[in-house]
């Protein structure tokens, strides 16, 4: 069986998925040094998360339906151009062009980012299923992970530099670039689109019919709502601007090695997935994964050395890696093609989102208990959570990826 990396449509599929992360991580990167800068607040920083998550919720449901019903590459071109466009908009607003007060013409611009964030994901799951074939899903799966989290690593690290030798304005229009070569990407993917559907349900009613399948479906639901809850109390990354200031005592470069740590840790755990993919006792491998990452989230929470938290947020990136390549698997493995849109809209609600409301929960958190209490108090909630999943969904629990079927719905 060939491998993946030897099918030239994959290879542009990560090209797009790797530009696309560049360009995002370099904003946010950018973005929390240019509030917290602004405002020395930390819930400054969780109301960016806000800004981006509530446009994002409200149209991922109708991005995903879009995905299953029109032509995937072209919305991804399309996703991507505005991911560029957001990018520019910030770059303005840094060289204060139009003049403005406050952080409210950046949180309006990162909202527009939440719009457009919510085709990337859906876009790139409906494609993954199209240039492989379902036995190169797990191997492909992992390849995926390494390459998203490698733009985890070299995004925040591109963007802290940047910022901090050149200029936030020089970081937005980097990350616009970006979403430029992701557009061109796609313009050259070549892959055989879905037969057109000629007769198209009400869009709420194939709304519907997704949520369906995804809360039937035991295993799928439970890995979901797992790494949501993980990243939602567990969000100490978005604090990162706070404890750099306030204890670590770094400047934007630290910033940026604190935000790549745990993506180089992730990456870690994908090249090895990559080789040797799960399939026994995966369910039981994600649990244990999930409650690594709430203890290495404490032990960030209670350091006050800049390169002992960097390294318990590499390996929180590590247990993450190994959760994340066994939900994407899941993931593709579970779901029936002309569902992939709206599923993958779903799951970005669940864990793309979690992100985001994770910033807005750590920053209130912080702003009422204080930076290090609040950073603790999530890791132990996140262990909390492994153990009320691995009670509540022990299919999850007993999971052996050999044996998931692809018709699964209970």
């Amino acid at each position: 069986m060939p491998a993946p990396l030897r099918n030239r449509s994959f290879v542009q599929l990560m090209l797009y998925r790797f530009s696309t992360i560049l360009s995002y991580q370099i904003v946010a990167v950018t973005v929390g040094w240019h509030v917290y800068e602004l405002t020395r607040n930390p819930l400054s920083l969780g109301l960016i998360g806000l800004a981006e998550v509530l446009p994002f919720f409200c149209v991922a449901p109708f991005a995903g339906y879009l995905v299953d019903h029109l032509p995937r590459r072209k919305l991804g071109m399309a996703a991507c151009a505005g991911l560029a466009t957001t990018a520019v908009l910030l770059a303005a607003i840094a060289l204060h062009w139009p003049p403005a007060r406050g952080v409210w013409p950046i949180y309006a611009a990162i909202a527009v980012g939440g719009c457009v964030r919510a085709f990337l994901g859906p876009v790139y799951n409906a494609l993954f299923a199209r240039v492989l074939r379902r036995e190169q899903f797990a191997r492909g799966a992992s390849i995926g992970s390494v390459v998203f989290q490698s733009g985890l690593v070299i995004g925040p690290a591109i963007g802290g530099v940047l910022v901090g030798w050149a200029g936030k304005h020089v970081a937005y229009g980097t990350a616009a670039a970006f979403g430029v070569i992701a557009v061109v990407a796609l313009s050259r993917l070549q892959v055989t689109e879905p037969a057109p559907v000629l007769q198209r349900g009400p869009i709420f009613a194939s709304i519907r019919d997704g949520l369906r399948f995804v809360f039937g479906n035991q295993i799928m639901l439970g890995a979901m709502a797992l790494d949501m809850f993980a990243v939602l109390f567990g969000g100490a990354i978005s604090l990162a601007p706070a404890f750099i200031h306030e204890i670590l005592h770094y400047g934007p470069e630290g910033l940026g090695i604190l935000r790549g740590a745990p993506a180089l840790g992730a990456v870690s755990a994908g090249l090895y997935l990559a080789r040797r993919p799960l399939q026994a006792n995966a369910g039981r491998i994600m649990l244990l994964a999930v409650a690594g990452f709430g203890l290495c989230i404490v032990g960030f929470g209670l350091s006050t050395h800049f390169w002992l938290s960097a390294f318990f947020l590499l390996l929180s990136g590590l247990c993450d890696g190994v959760s994340v390549v066994i939900r994407s698997t899941i993931l593709q493995l579970a779901t029936p093609d002309d569902m992939r849109g709206r599923v993958s809209s779903i799951n970005g609600i669940f864990i793309g989102s979690s992100n985001e409301l994770g910033a807005f929960y750590a920053g209130s958190m912080a702003r009422l208990l204080g930076l290090v209490t609040s950073v603790v108090l999530g890791g132990f909630v996140t262990l909390g959570v492994v153990a009320v999943t691995a009670k509540l969904a022990p299919r999850l629990r007993k999971l052996d990826l050999r044996e998931l079927d692809l018709h699964e719905s209970r």
